[in-house]
Order: C-alpha cells, then sequence, then structure tokens
C-alpha cells in the first residue's frame, strides 16, 4: 500500500468540490432567468440558450477534454479549465446584452468541458488501490453533482432575491481562486506523446448545437418545414462526420473500440436518457413555482431544498452500499422507473396547487429516482476501461449526460410552449405546458428504465471490478 496518497480524502474534497460546481453552473441560472430575460431582453422561448449555451459546449467539448488530460496529465488540465470558467464567469457577469451573455455562458462551457473529465481521472488514480474505499469516494463525488444541480437553484434564489442575478456568475471567481490554491493536494501526472483529434471535436461539437438549435426553433419554423429539416440533415451529416474522422485518423478522439468496454454503451444510454428527463424536470418545475404559483426567486429556490438534501443522504449513506450488493443495473433501471412516477405525479400540476399536495411529495419521489440512478450509471460505464482511457471513457459518460439535458431541454421546451407555456400571465395555459412538459420527461425516463434492464449487463458489482481492472496509477507514488 506504499502507493496509496496519505492526502487523498483532502484532494477528494477539492475534486468534489469542482463537481458541485461545475454541474451547479447549469442549475444556478435557474431561478435568475425571469430577471435575466427582463434585462437582456430573452424571449420565452429564447430563454433556454442561458442554459443550452453552457452544457452544448460543455457536453460536445468533454471528449476533447477527456484526452487532453490523458495526453497532457490530468492535473494541468483541472487546473487550465479552472482558469477559462473564472474567465467566463466574469464575461457573463458583466453581459449587457442576451449574445454576450451566451458567449460568456459558452466559455463556462469550455471550462467545465476540461475540468470534468480531468476530475474523474484523478479520482480513479487516487482510489482504484481498494474497492471500498473507491465505492466511497465515488458516492461523494457523485452525490456533488445532482446536488450541485439542485442547490444551485437554491443559491440563485438567495442572489437574485438580496443581490442581483450577476452573483450566479461572481461566486465562481473566488472559488474558483480557492480550488487553484488547493490543486497542489492532487497527484502530479507526466504527459506522454500523442496528437489532439481538433477536426473530431469541432465536428461533434457543431453537430450537437445544430440539432439543438433545430429542435428549440421547430416550433416556429415547423418540424416539416425546409429549415428544420436542413439543420436536422446537417447535424446528422456533422455527426456521421464525426464517426468518419474517428475511423481514420491515427490518434482519434474516442477510438470507437472503446464501445467494446463492458456495459459502456447501456451505461450512456441510461445517463443520457437520466440527463433528459431530470434537466428538463427542474428547469419546468421552477418556472411553474415562479411563473404559476407566484413564488419569488428565494421561496422558489427554497422549495427545491429538500430534493437537495435526499439526493445527499441516499448517495452517501443509501446507494453506495446498495451497489455492493446488488450492482449496477438493477439500480439504475429501478431509480429511472422512481424519476417517471415523479414526473407523472407533477404532470398533475393544477393553476391553483399548493406547494406541499402538487410539489413536495412527486419532488422527492423524482429525486429518489435520480439518487439511486446517478452513481450506478456513471461506474457502470467507467468500470471497465483501462487507466490509460479513464479520461476518455469519463468524457464520454459526461457527455452522454449534458447532450441528453440539451436535447431532452429542446424537445421539451418545443413540446411545453405548443401546449401554451409561452402565454405568460395565463395560469391554466401555463400549467398545461408545463404539465406537457412534465410527461415527456416521464416516457423518456421509464424507457430508459426499462431499456436498462433488458439491456444492461448485470452479473457483477462494477465497482469491485473497476479497483480489479485499473493498473497503480504512476500519479499516487509521485504523491505519496
Amino acid at each position: 500500500m506504499s502507493n496509496v496518497n496519505p492526502r487523498r480524502w483532502w484532494a477528494l474534497l477539492v475534486l468534489a468540490t469542482a463537481q458541485f460546481m461545475v454541474i451547479m453552473d447549469t442549475s444556478i441560472i435557474g431561478v435568475a432567468l425571469p430577471e435575466m430575460q427582463k434585462d437582456l431582453g430573452f424571449s420565452q422561448g429564447e430563454l433556454q440558450w442561458v442554459f443550452n449555451a453552457y452544457v452544448i459546449v460543455f457536453g460536445g467539448l468533454l471528449l476533447l477534454g477527456g484526452r487532453l488530460s490523458d495526453l497532457v496529465g490530468a492535473r494541468r488540465i483541472f487546473v487550465t479549465g479552472w482558469v477559462v470558467m473564472i474567465v467566463g464567469s466574469v464575461l457573463a457577469a458583466a453581459a449587457q446584452t442576451a449574445w454576450v451573455e451566451i458567449a460568456g455562458r459558452a466559455v463556462q462551457g469550455v471550462g467545465g468541458a476540461l475540468i470534468a473529465p480531468s476530475a474523474m481521472t484523478l479520482l480513479m488514480m487516487l482510489f482504484t488501490h481498494d474497492p471500498k474505499e473507491l465505492g466511497k469516494a465515488m458516492a461523494l463525488y457523485g452525490a456533488a453533482a445532482p446536488a450541485g444541480g439542485t442547490a444551485g437553484v437554491f443559491l440563485g434564489g438567495v442572489f437574485t432575491e438580496w443581490a442581483a442575478w450577476q452573483w450566479v456568475f461572481v461566486i465562481y471567481v473566488p472559488i474558483g481562486l480557492a480550488t487553484l490554491a488547493a490543486t497542489r493536494l492532487l497527484p502530479e501526472v507526466g504527459s506522454r506523446r500523442g496528437s489532439v483529434d481538433v477536426l473530431g471535436a469541432a465536428a461533434v461539437t457543431a453537430g450537437l448545437a445544430l440539432a439543438v438549435f433545430a429542435v428549440v426553433r421547430a416550433p416556429e419554423a415547423g418540424w416539416g418545414a425546409t429549415a428544420t429539416v436542413l439543420r436536422l440533415a446537417g447535424a446528422a451529416a456533422l455527426l456521421v462526420l464525426f464517426l468518419v474522422i474517428q475511423k481514420s485518423v491515427r490518434e482519434p478522439l474516442m477510438p470507437l473500440g472503446v464501445w467494446r468496454v463492458p456495459r459502456l454503451g447501456s451505461a450512456n444510454l441510461a445517463m443520457a436518457l437520466l440527463g433528459a428527463a431530470w434537466i428538463p424536470m427542474w428547469y419546468f418545475l421552477n418556472l411553474y413555482l415562479q411563473q404559476v404559483l407566484g413564488y419569488g426567486a428565494f421561496a422558489s429556490g427554497a422549495a427545491l431544498l429538500p430534493m437537495t438534501v435526499l439526493l445527499m443522504v441516499f448517495m452517501t449513506a443509501v446507494t453506495s452500499r446498495l451497489m455492493t450488493r446488488v450492482g449496477a443495473k438493477p439500480l439504475v433501471g429501478t431509480g429511472l422507473l422512481l424519476l417517471a412516477a415523479g414526473l407523472v405525479w407533477l404532470a398533475a400540476v393544477e393553476p391553483t396547487g399548493t406547494f406541499l399536495v402538487d410539489v413536495l411529495p412527486a419532488s422527492l419521489v423524482a429525486a429518489l429516482g435520480m439518487s439511486l440512478a446517478y452513481i450506478p450509471a456513471m461506474i457502470a460505464a467507467m468500470s471497465g476501461a483501462p487507466q490509460e482511457q479513464a479520461g476518455l471513457a469519463s468524457g464520454i459518460v459526461n457527455t452522454s449526460y449534458n447532450v441528453g439535458s440539451a436535447l431532452g431541454l429542446a424537445a421539451l421546451t418545443a413540446v411545453a410552449m405548443a401546449q401554451g407555456a409561452d402565454r405568460l400571465g395565463d395560469l391554466p395555459e401555463l400549467t398545461e405546458g408545463f404539465s406537457a412538459a412534465f410527461v415527456g420527461a416521464a416516457v423518456i425516463a421509464a424507457a430508459g428504465g426499462v431499456i436498462t434492464l433488458l439491456v444492461m449487463k448485470g452479473d457483477k458489482t462494477v465497482a469491485a471490478e473497476a479497483a480489479a481492472s485499473a493498473p497503480a496509477p504512476q500519479g499516487e507514488k509521485a504523491a505519496a
């Protein structure tokens, strides 16, 4: 055990904080959206770009971030990501127009795409020596993600209510600087020779962005309109080009052979559908609280705090223990089905509803489903990957979640707008639109649960496999 890093738990705190902040960046703006809409001139339908500008760039560049993490060194990429995140946060906070705000969010997405896979690589290096420690570390790290997503809604309410919406971005500057100061706790990783597939990264990012743009514009232009068809065809062509590039270049961004890793395909599909259901849920639930029930920014964020508590408790105290007993498959499948049940419950919201009846019980059921599915799906996706592809596997699974989030939100926003969610002030129409979005998210989550239970291989506990299959990391020897 001489190669065990004695500072690994302090290092985990740094990594978990980074994960918390990266994912919080996708949600902290949720409560602030109405104020940003007034100040910057976003329409109701275009408002989602404040979210999707981050998620599209984040998801599209995660593979590149994973590749750079493997080549340049995870610690160096982690540091670079935080520098970029701070720059993007300053730009977003200083924005005076909608387009500058979107640009700032995109720069934040670049930073997040560097931070997330490098953090996961560092975590695997620190804890693969012991299956039990790895499971506990993954539970704590995994809990930071959905907790960051939900806590962001609460903190966004605090800043918007008592300061200004710009503070949802300013907060990243001091936290980012503190994280950079603490990176000395992380293991040093040497670089290795190799090339970076920039063309592949550009193709996949542009393809994903065009696909989301097509879905966002489809309700206005028409699903059968020439513009919509051309946009979707262009997105498909770019994604096909990405696959062709991966097959033809010597050192691809995503070697297609990585998909032979056990459970990688099924786990990534589960993560995509999980994101496509979960993110639209909190997005439209927040709008329901503010635009239908009349909650203020702080009250709306506080209303979602019970979900945060449940997520943290179950992920750290329950899910990790269940993983060692039953493995990933039943937890991911059951979690997605529970999420679907909570969404069906939310779909019954009324224009004259109340928090205690219409929101709280349903949101807790949905959060329970999320807490059971997220960590097992992530571990299942990474468990069979060799050490040299840990950053790649992390990039793929994070890409799946974020691409699913962006496409799910775009599609369900189109559904909601078609059912009346763009008619501000008309509470019955607004509620009907939000309800339709919850139904759509429930269908997505239920499909994910059924597919997982039918397709995912589940004969062993994947956490133990991850530790058994990974070679001893060199970085731990240097840091010990």
